[in-house]
């Protein structure tokens, strides 16, 4: 199944060219608080009432083109990052670690967006960079999961665009500012994906082909990736890993169309705006003060 949010946040069942309403099968749940999908993987993520509902034809159906797409998990519990996930982006960055050095590292759930959506620059003087990657979805929460169990934790898959700034500070800060996580443009669940390992990745920006990758060049793949963030943090319902972005990745300028293509999965497009950038230079940080004891 295609699990997607439209319009007014309501969820919807992608089925070939059209979305079909799913809204009184689901209890309503705020995009602020996860959304509707974010409830459904919490009460277990059961697809028989959907696929019956799906099958009678009864519920109400528009055409996919009618309707504005959402981020499908607008708030996840958390996303949890997965750094220098490829061999060749390693080498692309001069990094001398990867994954199984640095571990993993946490984005601000705030910085979400959905299809169609602005990624906004937060600066004018410092290079902002896409990374085209495939998100992981988490269904059944747990600690200290082994591999060999790991994939039965996993609800579905999405396309993520973890978004970065090329700065000073470290990765959760340089990666969460507001629209640098665009998610979408639905979740396909784990029995419609098939072998996570075994998909395509694309991404173009403004045209140019910056990246193409198989899913199998991973160094952590999908249940070593699952199976380690459990190791540090327990997983629950509605969290997503980003799993890593291949080589390719380049700056966004203002008006820069981003869109990234995951096999089996869907097409995740947004676009790229500077208005409101500042200098980097010009951003709040505290002022460095001297006290004097009077004591």
């Amino acid at each position: 199944m295609r699990l997607a949010l439209f319009n007014d946040n309501l969820p919807g069942i992608v089925d070939a060219d059209d979305i079909v309403d799913v809204s009184s099968m689901l209890e309503p749940w705020p995009a602020h608080r996860g959304g509707p999908w974010s409830r459904w993987l919490e009460d277990g993520a059961d697809q028989a009432p959907l696929a019956d509902a799906l099958a009678s034809g009864v519920l109400p159906r528009v055409p996919l083109a009618a309707v504005r797409l959402r981020a499908p998990l607008p708030r996840p519990g958390k996303i949890i990052a997965a750094p220098v996930n490829y061999l060749d982006h390693k080498l692309e960055m001069s990094e001398q670690k990867t994954i199984a050095e640095y571990g993993v590292f946490l984005k601000a759930n705030s910085s979400v967006i959905g299809p169609g959506d602005t990624i906004r620059l937060p600066y004018s003087d410092r290079r902002t960079d896409q990374e085209g990657e495939l998100g992981i979805v988490i269904g059944e929460g747990g600690r200290g999961i082994a591999v060999k169990d790991a994939l039965r934790h996993v609800a579905g898959y999405t396309a993520v665009l973890d978004i970065s700034v090329r700065s000073t500070e470290d990765r959760s800060t340089r990666k969460s500012f507001d629209t640098f996580t665009p998610l979408g443009p639905w979740i396909v669940t784990a029995d419609e994906a098939g072998d996570a390992d075994d998909l395509q990745l694309d991404c173009w920006v403004a045209g140019d082909h910056r990246q193409s990758v198989s899913t199998a060049e991973m160094i952590f793949g999908v249940a070593e990736l699952v199976a380690y963030a459990s190791s540090v943090m327990s997983l629950y319902p509605g969290d997503v890993i980003a799993s890593g972005t291949p080589k390719g990745v380049g700056p966004l300028s203002d008006g820069d169309e981003v869109r990234l293509i995951v096999e089996r999965v869907g097409t995740l497009t947004v676009s790229v705006s500077d208005s409101g950038a500042i200098r980097y230079g010009d951003r709040p940080i505290p002022q460095t003060t001297s006290a004097t004891s009077t004591s």
